[in-house]
């Protein structure tokens, strides 16, 4: 039968409404996550990556946080993309679960499960080439398939004496010599829609889970003399799926030593110790970059040129500008970072913080929702949450922005070219003018004129700067 695969639209189906009970675990297989995203969402980047039609999803257990973690990677366009198997009777079972959707959309549909993470675009186009051009006019059905070592525990392919695909034949039904076939079935198929849906109707659940397969409809095309081809791929951990913690554990190896072999060659950055640093694949860092043994980079991080991350920081989704230094142990998370800035040790930096050209912040200093201006620092034991501080101001160890009156957060404004003494308390909301100095252990309750000197608890204006005194800060200010 002739299916004229190639003017097929594509569309894909992806398997993840199992538990994945070998996992030992109360969430669903598919959401534990590899490199910092949930397992079936790479295979969604993937498949994306193709351009199909529409991208399905079976789900079932957890069916609304996997519903949840697929629309976080596609996106909410395009219609519903989720099928309900409402029990979990196989794979042949889930894809029945589609037959509304698809069984008259005449398209060639692309089957993942969705606990293939590794598995990558130009694979999956090479499969769908080869489908919609075998014997020039397309096949029925395409398997792909990898040669193991060690094929126990998987279904093999039976070829006929002509070497052409016949059936598929799992462990436990395989007879001694199908036992020595060392091709094997990846779980991995494009199906023709028009031939697909009524082979499934053929299938029975003739075996002791009273599962039904989809490992048999190929067999059963081939035996209605259908056209099945088999796309032999030579990487066989790139097509694995992930069973138990053990594996997940050895695929986060592998994509990490992936990640930072790519940033070391292509992009010129130098790990101490790769073997002890961590990198999401999400991230970029610039040429230059030198990353020290047990930094954590997360999420979409992108770090510049020239930048040095020292032991033990940990970078989630924040922006690092060139020529920073990130000292050890310090804790930036979803905060802007701009040009010769240094950070540490042991600082936080949390929810929008920003440093702007060539701050400083200092050991046990924490930011929040702040903006430290250019060339400004803060070098000890300080607290900024929800301050907006300007150029050339220097905050004095222990200083702290009372933020918070038990209801509502109130913000600080600090000027530039201030000096904020040891120890004060800046009881927001409170503005300090420009020029302005507080005296070691004030508590600043009131707003503070430009160039004047305040003190005491509360702080009150001690005196105010003559004309001199006002040029030598300018002229410290032009240097």
């Amino acid at each position: 039968m002739s299916h004229d695969a190639a003017h097929a639209p594509l569309d894909v189906l992806i398997l993840a409404a199992g538990l994945g009970t070998r996992m030992r675990s109360r969430t669903a297989k598919v959401l534990h996550k590899l490199g910092g995203r949930p397992l079936v969402a790479h295979v969604c980047r993937a498949a994306a990556a193709l351009s199909p039609r529409r991208i399905y999803t079976v789900v079932g257990h957890q069916a609304a946080e996997v519903e949840q973690a697929v629309e976080e990677e596609l996106g909410t366009e395009g219609g519903e993309r989720f099928i309900t198997q409402t029990e979990q009777r196989g794979t042949g079972d889930a894809v029945m679960a589609a037959r509304d959707e698809l069984a008259d959309a005449n398209s060639t549909l692309l089957v993942l499960s969705g606990d293939v993470p590794l598995i990558r675009p130009e694979t999956l186009g090479a499969l769908v080439q080869q489908h919609r051009t075998h014997r020039g006019h397309g096949a029925a059905c395409t398997v792909l398939a990898v040669r193991l070592d060690d094929p126990t525990g998987y279904g093999r392919i039976v070829r006929d004496a002509e070497n052409r695909f016949e059936r598929i034949v799992e462990q436990k039904d395989a007879t001694p010599e199908e036992r020595l076939i060392n091709e094997i079935n990846a779980g991995i198929y494009c199906f023709e829609t028009r031939s697909l849906f009524p082979a499934l109707n053929q299938v029975q659940p003739a075996n002791t889970q009273g599962e039904y397969y989809l490992t048999d409809v190929p067999g059963i095309l081939r035996a209605g003399e259908e056209d099945v081809s088999v796309y032999l791929h030579p990487d066989a951990r790139e097509v694995s799926g992930i069973n138990t913690r053990v594996e997940l554990a050895e695929f986060e190896r592998i994509l990490r030593v992936r990640t930072l072999r790519r940033l070391m060659l292509d992009s010129g950055v130098t790990f101490i110790d790769p073997t002890n640093s961590y990198v999401s694949p999400e991230a970029q860092i610039g040429r230059d970059t030198v990353v020290h043994p047990g930094a954590h980079i997360e999420g979409r991080t992108v770090i510049g040129e020239g930048c040095e991350i020292r032991h033990g920081a940990r970078i989630t989704d924040s922006r690092i500008g060139n020529g920073v230094t990130v000292k050890d142990h310090c804790l930036i998370i979803d905060s802007d970072i701009e040009d010769n800035c240094t950070v540490g040790p042991f600082a936080h930096l949390r929810m929008n913080a920003r440093m702007d050209e060539g701050a400083t912040v200092g050991n046990f200093v924490e930011m929040k929702k702040s903006r430290l201006g250019r060339k400004s620092k803060a070098m000890h034991l300080t607290y900024l949450g929800d301050a907006d501080i300007g150029e050339r101001t220097n905050i004095g160890a222990g200083t702290i922005t009372c933020n918070y009156d038990g209801v509502n957060k109130h913000a600080t404004l600090i000027e530039d070219d201030v000096k904020i003494g040891s120890d004060t308390m800046l009881v927001a909301p409170v503005r300090i003018g420009a020029r302005a100095v507080t005296g070691a252990g004030s508590v600043v309750t009131k707003d503070v004129p430009p160039d004047s000197l305040v003190a005491g608890v509360p702080a009150k204006v001690k005196k105010t700067f003559h004309e001199e005194q006002k040029s030598e800060v300018r002229s410290q200010k032009s240097e």
